[in-house]
């Protein structure tokens, strides 16, 4: 059983850079891929960017590469989205999620409850 609590939300202008985490509440954190989504406003939810057991290897969306770094710390059971650049189109409420069967993410077993990120023009 597994608890994910996403937290650094907040109004931002664009072009200002942000941080979110995501602390993992369970036991063998380093055995899970983790990942970022976004869902916004009248939109899917939509893949921003995971990564592996070791951290060694990460994913991103063509749409924040570049502009975001996703990264963990084992001791900390804690996983980061850096956010860089922001732009209003980054407006979304942001989940994380755990995938504890795959070595890099293919599935959430696990959700977040999600935190607001709203970029201002």
């Amino acid at each position: 059983q597994v608890m994910l609590v996403e937290s650094g939300g907040g109004l931002v202008q664009a072009g200002n850079s942000l941080r979110l985490s995501c602390t993992f509440y369970g036991r063998t954190f380093g055995s899970y891929a983790m990942a970022w989504f976004r869902r916004a406003l009248g939109k899917e939810r939509e893949f921003v960017a995971s990564i592996s057991w070791s951290g060694e290897n990460t994913y991103y969306n063509d749409s924040v590469k570049g502009r975001f770094t996703i990264s963990r710390d084992n001791e900390k059971n804690t996983v980061a989205l850096d956010m860089n650049n922001l732009k209003p189109e980054d407006t979304a409420v942001y989940y994380c999620a755990a995938d504890g069967i795959h070595q890099v993410f293919s599935r959430g077993d696990y959700w977040g409850q999600g935190t607001q990120v709203t970029v201002s023009s």
